[in-house]
């Protein structure tokens, strides 16, 4: 009987724990065997920016918001309607986009087809006017900067915090301390720092695959073999990466 490309491997995922389900399912149907070892936790951002911010979209004093993740827009969605959205949506990424188009029930009006914020902002027409930019409080800067060059007049607001957990659940410890990992996927450069912040003793030599360019970056600058990056920078490029690795 033929068994999965992945059957047995145990493959750690380090991303938050209520977004790893798509990750875990697709590993498990190919028969790996995914510990959830977040690397960072998702808080809600309650600030008095965010409201302004949201009150202001929804009076049409925005041109462009622009959403940098599926977080982002889940994020807005539970403050606002999807009718508030009074201006053009830039979404970073199919699965920013497909959250985005499932809440409002329209297409966004600018997908980059690379999915970074370096791509969204050379993605991004000149302009005038402001733009909201929806982002984790952790997010690197950039993209405002990038936008500002445009002519536009970014407004940077934090959708949501994250917090980095004091320790990583005793499955994946064990399975790290017992050399029986045999990958450890990042999609974030956040998962990076906030993992190896709660790292324990780890043996034999797990293989390390990065979602995209800049959490590869963050990985390398903290010492890490980045063993391979998904293309395209999706979940499913994530596990193809893994599968092109550790297949039997």
């Amino acid at each position: 009987m033929a068994r999965g490309p992945l059957a047995g491997r145990i493959v750690l995922v380090t991303r938050p724990r209520e977004e790893s389900e798509e990750l875990v399912r697709l590993l498990e149907r190919r028969e790996a065997v995914p510990i959830v070892a977040p690397g960072i936790e998702i808080l809600p951002a309650r600030s008095a920016a965010l409201t302004r911010a949201l009150r202001e979209l929804s009076e049409g004093r925005f041109e462009w918001v622009a959403f940098t993740s599926p977080r982002t827009v889940e994020a807005f969605a539970s403050r606002i309607r999807p009718r508030d959205v009074r201006a053009k949506v830039a979404a970073l990424g199919p699965g920013t986009a497909e959250a985005f188009r499932r809440w409002a029930r329209r297409d966004p009006d600018l997908v980059p087809r690379t999915f970074t914020t370096e791509a969204l902002a050379r993605a991004f027409p000149r302009g005038s006017g402001r733009v909201l930019c929806a982002r984790a409080d952790i997010a690197p800067p950039g993209l405002e900067e990038s936008l500002e060059t445009k002519g536009w007049q970014p407004e940077r607001v934090d959708a949501y915090r994250t917090r980095m957990p004091r320790t990583l659940p005793p499955d994946a410890r064990a399975a790290l301390a017992n050399g029986h990992v045999d990958a450890i996927t990042f999609t974030a450069a956040s998962t990076v720092r906030g993992f190896l912040g709660e790292l324990g003793p780890m043996k034999g030599n797990p293989k390390v695959v990065c979602i995209g360019p800049v959490t590869a970056r963050e990985a390398r600058a903290r010492g890490l073999i980045v063993h391979a990056v998904a293309r395209p920078h999706t979940m499913e490029g994530l596990v193809a990466a893994v599968e092109r690795l550790l297949a039997r």
